[in-house]
């Protein structure tokens, strides 16, 4: 009989060590004994594919210092993620241009107070196929070519070969930027092909000798070439030196859109894009720091 009960106690001694074990596997011990709870938080970051490269990095820089958060990043094009972050989904909406009256009172209809940072500085290239002789352009020029009124290269100094016109989709950011700029008061020409990402653009350059597009400055590589641009005086070359000094036409801010002032995780994140460490990822992707 007391052989059975030093069996029974064995076995009841094991079991309470087992769940003890149990209650404690996600729980850490400080030096003065206070119990702490191992905790993560997630950061979830839509939009731009201009910006996209550069929140990629960011993210993995991030992630690597700040091992217990999480942090998803997500194309797609300007306008996809500030629906996005109007409709509460996402913690950072990414933006190449400035959000629009009516998205922002559709968020503020929503309960959302969208908050602007300016995380970077951008140039956006005219791009042709390394092989087309044209390497430079008027605004007027590229307007034409643009809107339908220029279909042919021979009528900008090129050969004769028609101009196959390569853009952003709607919802880019860079679509609207360009617009804006160069076409001004006009519409697309019907015919152009519309890609949904940068990738798509430099692809479809990099193989046809008629075709002509533009990217973010950061996509720019041996594959494609970037043409001048007509400043006011004179030609000017999308370089590093012309975008940050301002003679460079085409250039424009970045942006992270948040819901009012970045709380938590996603203050954290913020704020280490905007530190001295993060800037410095910026001019290692291709942009250009704002501080």
């Amino acid at each position: 009989m007391s052989k059975l009960i030093s069996i029974c106690s064995i076995v009841l001694l094991l079991l309470v060590a087992i769940f003890t074990g149990i209650g404690c596997v996600d729980n850490n011990q400080n030096d003065t004994g206070e119990v702490q709870t191992a905790e993560s938080s997630s950061v979830t970051i839509k939009g731009s594919d201009t910006v996209l490269p550069l929140s990629q990095a960011e993210a993995e820089d991030f992630m690597i210092e700040n091992p217990n958060m999480r942090v998803t990043v997500i194309g797609g094009g300007s306008g996809v993620g500030i629906a996005a972050l109007i409709d509460g989904e996402i913690e950072i909406a990414m933006a190449s241009r400035e959000m629009k009256d009516s998205e922002i009172q559709q968020a503020r209809q929503n309960g959302i107070e969208p908050l602007e940072h300016t995380i970077a500085w951008d140039g956006i290239a005219v791009v042709v196929n390394p092989e087309n002789p044209v390497s430079q352009l008027t605004y007027e020029q590229l307007q034409g070519i643009y809107d339908g009124s220029i279909s042919n290269w021979k009528d900008v100094g090129g050969e004769d070969r028609e101009i196959a016109v390569i853009t952003r989709d709607s919802s880019s950011g860079t679509y609207e930027y360009f617009k804006e700029e160069i076409l001004v008061d006009r519409e697309y020409r019907p015919d152009a092909l519309a890609q949904p990402a940068t990738g798509g653009i430099v692809q479809e350059i990099s193989r046809n000798r008629g075709a002509i597009g533009y990217i973010g400055f950061a996509y720019l590589d041996e594959s494609i070439k970037a043409v001048a641009l007509d400043g006011g005086e004179g030609y000017i070359e999308a370089t590093e030196e012309n975008i940050l000094s301002g003679t460079y036409p085409l250039s424009r801010p970045l942006y992270y859109y948040t819901d009012g002032e970045p709380q938590g995780a996603t203050k954290e994140f913020v704020d280490f894009v905007m530190s001295p460490a993060g800037q410095a990822t910026v001019s290692e992707i291709g942009y250009f720091p704002v501080q």
